[in-house]
């Protein structure tokens, strides 16, 4: 055998190898029963690749929803209470981290009475001041912030107001959530539709604002977005997820991932999205169809409710490099068995599969997670707002 050949075949042989590896490196991790204990005597398992650990960090709170990081590098999220518009919604500063417990042993009220508070987050204007923005319900605040404050520094400005009816005044509508994220110098707020599907009388529905931080020169980034819950802003884009309708069946249409366009509209109520293709709904019928309609950057099973997202950035190097994670709520029909999960998304919308899996057992929900908050390294807090906990993950010690 010549010397030419032989390398080739070596040439050839590494290629394979490398080849198996990146695909090994690719393939999603194979998911192990992990036990968690809560403090209410509760004990069951969860799901998560055997790198991973995972530990309730907060206990004893609501309805905890969305994560927000203070400049001075503080851990906020908010707590709806319950579905009842009773003014007891509150923001909590967590405080006194303890890496050896695990814990954080402060966690304080820092508003209370709030109406259905689902997201806040944190500006620094030019001048060096730090601001606090709240999305309830019916208005969107704004509180003066010094760091370290255990309560706001000043009385709040109303930036905004939005509509509260829908379905029932109680209740706020159909979707009571408003969500927050700032993009350089222009805030964000998604504002969900009055309803499971119709023509809006109202064109703040079913749509994301854009504006600057004291809220002057509002306008539409993008409509027909029934319900983009989670907001997130990275590398000069918004991304969103939304929820799909609920009056087409079990099997659609599909909860959504968008890379959201300035301008662009998403289709609802005449369109909607199945297997990853936007589809017009017979209900609605429009001339305009459903053709420009984009793609979503990712799709989910129907009625799966997507909430939050984070992305890990590829500098990482870990298991979730060059990957987001999406927290799926969960289906009320439980029989379908749809979310209770956080699921893996590559960067370019390819699924990467599940990441956490386990909160629904036996027909009992166990918990529905609601935001993600990334924390280093494949590690990253969750809320779960069905059981007021707050989930750390992170590899193995």
């Amino acid at each position: 055998m010549t010397s030419r050949l032989l390398q080739r075949l070596r040439c050839a042989a590494f290629a394979v190898v490398a080849l198996a590896a990146a695909s090994a490196s690719a393939a999603p991790a194979a998911l192990t029963p992990h036990p968690v204990r809560l403090d209410d005597g509760r004990r069951f398992s969860l799901n998560l690749p055997a790198e991973l650990e995972i530990v309730p960090v907060v206990q004893g709170l609501k309805r905890v929803r969305f994560f927000a990081r203070s400049p001075d590098g503080r851990l906020f999220v908010t707590d709806m209470h319950d579905l009842s518009d009773n003014q007891r919604g509150r923001v909590y500063a967590l405080d006194g981290w303890d890496e050896q417990k695990e814990r954080y042993t402060k966690v304080s009220v820092y508003l209370d009475k709030q109406r259905n508070p689902n997201s806040v987050a944190f500006y620094t204007d030019p001048s060096g001041k730090s601001w606090l923005y709240v999305a309830n319900t019916d208005k969107l605040l704004r509180y003066r912030y010094r760091n370290g404050d255990l309560k706001p520094s000043s009385e709040p400005e109303v930036l905004a107001s939005f509509p509260d009816y829908g379905l029932s005044y109680k209740y706020g509508g159909w979707h009571l959530t408003r969500t927050l994220a700032f993009g350089g110098d222009k805030l964000y707020v998604s504002v969900g539709s009055s309803c499971n599907a119709c023509v809006e009388k109202e064109d703040v529905r079913a749509a994301i604002l854009q504006m600057t931080p004291d809220g002057s020169g509002r306008r539409f980034y993008a409509t027909g977005l029934r319900n983009a819950v989670g907001l997130l802003y990275r590398n000069g884009r918004l991304y969103a997820t939304n929820q799909g309708s609920d009056h087409l069946g079990d099997q659609k249409p599909d909860e959504t991932l968008f890379e959201v366009r300035d301008g662009a509209d998403y289709g609802w109520p005449y369109c909607y999205h199945s297997q990853g293709k936007p589809l017009a709904d017979a209900k609605f019928p429009r001339k305009a169809g459903c053709a420009a309609v984009p793609k979503a950057l990712a799709f989910f099973p129907s009625h799966a409710s997507a909430l939050g997202l984070s992305w890990f950035p590829a500098a990482d190097g870990g298991l979730l490099r060059d990957e987001f994670l999406v927290a799926l709520h969960g289906a009320s029909k439980l029989s379908l068995d749809h979310g209770y999960r956080i699921v893996r998304v590559k960067a370019d919308g390819r699924s990467g599969g599940e990441l956490v899996s386990g909160f629904l057992a036996g027909g009992k929900v166990l918990g529905r997670p609601c935001d993600v908050l990334r924390t280093g390294r494949d590690s990253f807090l969750f809320t779960d707002d069905k059981s007021g906990v707050i989930y750390r993950v992170r590899p193995k010690r």
